[in-house]
């Protein structure tokens, strides 16, 4: 696949992100643990039963892909990533997994064929899009008629951009995150641009004491 300007740009914003960021911060980070738990227990509500295939975007080292592919018992999930390294960091890690597989790639520009998946998951990737209008039609396009998505993305209320703040400049492990959230989804803008897509919204949810925002579309 040729390299997009924005593949280029997602590349550069996260070569500080380590490979297997996710899987790690479970281990040893207390903050990280918890607030990935309550992901994990607010999405697993939105997942249904999927009887083909199912794609994470963004699947960074596909701990979060593993909880989708149980939760929705797809026959196969491909989760793509922009950083190769945590691509073939997640190929070796869950290589006995034999129903998942990750693969490099752009979410401006999936190489997929319309109309493939039972369901695509996006996860707090959103804000990381340089043209999120381009990543969400190309989701519409892959996806199967009466196929769902479940969005997840930062409210950017007072209280989040607090917290961000000082997690990007006193945390030891958040410095790797700075300068990567070029995108901000304030107040109802993501369903709104799920509905400028022609998505119908299902649910829309803020947790996490409103700091993140989850979608659920559908499309008809």
């Amino acid at each position: 696949m040729v390299k997009t300007d924005e593949r280029k740009l997602a590349e550069e914003l996260h070569e500080k992100v380590p490979a297997n960021w996710y899987y790690q911060s479970l281990k040893v980070d207390p903050l990280q643990r918890y607030w990935h738990m309550r992901r994990f227990k607010e999405i697993g509500k939105l997942i249904e039963p999927a009887r083909g295939k199912v794609l994470d975007v963004g699947s960074a080292d596909g701990v979060f892909s593993n909880v989708i592919l149980k939760k929705s018992g797809a026959k196969e999930l491909v989760g793509l990533e922009v950083l190769k390294k945590s691509v073939d960091w997640a190929n070796k890690h869950w290589r006995t997994n034999k129903k998942m597989k990750f693969m490099v790639g752009d979410a401006h520009d999936l190489n997929f064929k319309s109309n493939s998946f039972d369901a695509v998951f996006c996860l707090e990737v959103l804000e990381h899009v340089k043209n999120p209008t381009k990543v969400l039609k190309e989701f519409k396009r892959v996806m199967k008629k009466g196929g769902y998505g479940v969005f997840l993305v930062p409210s950017d209320n007072d209280l989040f951009k607090i917290i961000w703040y000082l997690w990007l400049h006193f945390y030891p492990r958040g410095w790797v995150w700075r300068d990567t959230h070029i995108q901000t989804y304030r107040n109802d803008f993501l369903p709104k641009m799920c509905k400028k897509t022609g998505f119908k919204v299902e649910t829309e949810k803020k947790f996490l004491l409103g700091m993140l925002y989850v979608v659920k579309v559908r499309k008809i």
